[in-house]
């Protein structure tokens, strides 16, 4: 694994202990790449953490790891959080996420390798709002899993009600950006997408899904998506005791049907 620094600012520190470790502060943005002989693809990984941190090993590293085995180089971004000071006496905006993504995105360009982007939790939110972008890659597709696309939105919020999230500009970055909204057009991806979902997902509510299901019904998307009836939240690779067992083969499959 190397490091690839891709603005000013100190290393990036983990805290916690392994295989639980977190980027709860993000002084740099930074790609770490996991690289294989003779990849057949990338992609680009995208942590989840609630824009609050980022669950770094759960959601990033063993994801690339998982890639590797794939046949896929793999690169884990540590993007800088909306509302966090910036070391310059302020705080970073509210697409600051967006930005460090669009930057990893042009760093990676140089390899002619069929793309994906793989997002876990409010990592699939990035990648969903990265695969809408015109100025991305060409991506051959999108994998979005357990992750606030849409309904945390100011308009479209489920449970109806639910408060506004903190800091403001991390609020801000849901209210600019639902991912898979018909009525929101800048929002839809280009590109295909996998989603995988649990049913009875608290902190992440099914109407996610089903607001991208519906979208893809009218717009005539490219939408694989799956929704495991106990899955929990967070599930990844580790929380497998269920029918959501399945997700990593189903995904993997997909990749290959898309890679081409």
């Amino acid at each position: 694994m190397r490091v690839i620094a891709l603005s000013h600012g100190e290393p990036n520190t983990f805290a916690g202990e392994a295989p639980n470790r977190t980027l709860d502060q993000v002084t740099r943005c930074e790609l770490h790449a996991f690289e294989i002989e003779n990849p057949m693809g990338m992609a680009l990984v995208l942590a989840g953490g609630g824009y609050l941190k980022l669950v770094f090993e759960k959601e990033g590293i063993e994801v690339a790891r998982w890639l590797n085995m794939l046949g896929y180089n793999a690169y884990v971004l540590a993007h800088r959080l909306p509302g966090q000071p910036d070391g310059d006496g302020g705080v970073h905006p509210a697409d600051i996420a967006l930005r460090d993504g669009l930057t990893a995105m042009t760093a990676l360009s140089e390899w002619n390798l069929p793309f994906f982007l793989v997002g876990l939790s409010s990592g699939g939110h990035l990648a969903g709002t990265l695969a809408c972008q015109e100025t991305a890659l060409d991506l051959r597709g999108t994998i979005i899993a357990y992750a606030p696309v849409n309904a945390n939105h100011r308009d479209y919020k489920a449970p109806a009600g639910k408060p506004d999230f903190p800091p403001p500009e991390k609020q801000a970055f849901y209210n600019a950006w639902p991912i898979g909204i018909a009525a929101e057009p800048h929002g839809v991806p280009k590109c295909p997408v996998f989603l995988a979902y649990a049913l009875h997902d608290t902190a992440v509510p099914v109407e996610h899904a089903l607001n991208f299901i519906k979208t893809a019904r009218d717009l005539n998307l490219d939408l694989d998506a799956h929704i495991f009836g106990l899955a929990p939240h967070g599930f990844a690779l580790r929380d497998l005791d269920g029918s959501q067992a399945a997700w990593p083969d189903f995904a993997a499959a997909w990749l290959e049907r898309k890679r081409g």
